[in-house]
C-alpha cells in the first residue's frame, strides 16, 4: 500500500495559499482517480487504486507545524516499518525552488520546512521521500511565514496550478516506475 501525504493547513482561510499546495496536488490526484476524502483520526483520507497500486491519500488536519503525529498515526495504521518508508511520499511547498518547479528527494533534512521537521521528529527518521513544489522566495522585507500564508495573484495561481498538474504526473511515475525513475525524469529544470 502506497501512502501519499499532502501538507497544508485546514480550513477555508488557508485554501488558496502557497502553503497548501500539498493539499492541492492530492485533491487533483483524487479527482483524477475518482477517490473521495473522509475524516479518519487526525486526517482526511482517500483510499483507492491507481496505476495498479493500492493507494492511500492523506491530508493531515492538524496545522502544518504539528502534522508529524498525524503522519505517524497513518504510518502505524498502515503497518509500515518506520525504518523502511519506501512506500511513503510527502508533498509540500518549497521556498528554495522557483515557482512552478518540482523536485523529488529520496530523504534528508527538513530544509527549514516546519511541517517536514514535525514529520521527521514524529517518525524519528528522515528516510522518506518528498515531492517539493516550488513557490519561490518572498520579496525582500516580507516575512516568509506571511508569504506562505498569503493568497496568490492570478498569474502565480496559473503557475502553481501547472506545477500541481506536474506533481500529479510525478506521483503517477513514482507509483508505476519507482522513485529513481521519477527523480531522473522530473528533477531536471524545465526547458525554456
Amino acid at each position: 500500500m502506497r501512502l501519499i501525504v499532502g501538507l497544508g493547513n485546514p480550513g477555508p482561510a488557508y485554501a488558496k495559499t502557497r502553503h497548501n499546495i500539498g493539499f492541492g496536488v492530492l485533491d487533483a490526484l483524487a479527482a483524477e482517480a475518482g477517490m473521495g476524502f473522509r475524516r479518519h483520526g487526525q486526517s482526511l483520507i482517500a483510499h483507492g487504486s491507481l496505476n495498479g497500486r493500492d493507494l492511500t491519500l492523506a491530508k493531515p488536519q492538524t496545522f502544518m507545524n504539528a502534522c508529524g503525529p498525524a503522519v505517524a498515526e497513518l504510518v502505524a495504521k498502515l503497518e509500515q516499518d518506520a525504518g523502511d518508508l519506501r512506500d511513503l511520499i510527502v508533498v509540500h511547498d518549497d521556498l528554495d525552488l522557483d515557482p512552478g518547479r518540482v523536485r523529488l528527494k529520496a530523504h534528508g533534512g527538513h530544509g527549514g520546512h516546519n511541517g517536514v521537521l514535525s514529520i521527521i521528529t514524529a517518525l524519528q527518521t528522515d528516510r522518506f521521500a518528498r515531492l517539493k513544489i516550488g513557490i519561490g522566495r518572498p520579496p525582500m522585507g516580507t516575512d516568509p511565514a506571511d508569504y506562505v500564508l498569503a493568497p496568490v495573484d492570478h498569474r502565480e495561481r496559473v503557475i502553481l496550478a501547472e506545477a500541481m498538474e506536474r506533481g500529479v504526473e510525478v506521483l503517477h511515475c513514482w507509483l508505476s516506475e519507482g522513485l529513481m525513475a521519477a527523480m531522473n525524469r522530473f528533477n531536471r529544470p524545465p526547458v525554456p
